[in-house]
């Protein structure tokens, strides 16, 4: 099982969400099962097949979140240094075929948001600028092709 770094922010937010799906949604599938049941023959109910569907889907969601907080390890955001590019670092980095400047928050993959500017660590740009130093160059291979990056800040 893989090892996933994360912040006690983003566990707990793994926690709520795990805690609204085992309380408040899993009761609710089972009440909507009960009640197609109670309708009759089960063999041409979609009611009662959409339900049981819904359950399938909701329990290999708790499976999955319970694996990753099981596999969780809090990162000690004091003990994060900006000297190089690591998880929890946010880096301004400038592309430099279009020039173009932006600012990525390395963080987790359940954590990622990419509208947010929080680009998971397994993706290959945050690989790519993995212990990289301001004013180092990072070639990164991205399915379009290779990108080149210079690092130009590092902050918490």
């Amino acid at each position: 099982m893989a090892v996933t770094y994360m912040t006690a922010e983003g566990y707990r937010k793994l926690m709520e969400e795990l805690n609204e799906l085992e309380r408040v949604q899993r009761p609710a599938i089972s009440k909507q099962i009960a009640e197609a049941r109670d309708k009759g023959d089960l063999s041409e109910n979609a009611e009662y097949d959409a339900a049981k569907e819904a359950q399938g889907l909701l329990e290999m969601k708790i499976a999955q979140l319970k694996e990753t907080v099981a596999s969780a390890r809090m990162i000690d955001e004091s003990k994060i240094s900006t000297d190089e590019v690591q998880i929890l670092n946010k880096v301004k980095i400038k592309n430099l075929k279009t020039g173009q400047v932006m600012v990525y928050m390395i963080v987790s993959e359940s954590e990622a948001n990419l509208k947010e500017g929080k680009l998971s660590v397994t993706t290959p740009i945050a690989k790519g600028l993995l212990g990289k130093k301001i004013g180092d160059k990072a070639e990164v291979k991205v399915p379009s092709g290779l990108m080149e990056f210079e690092v130009m800040d590092i902050s918490i």
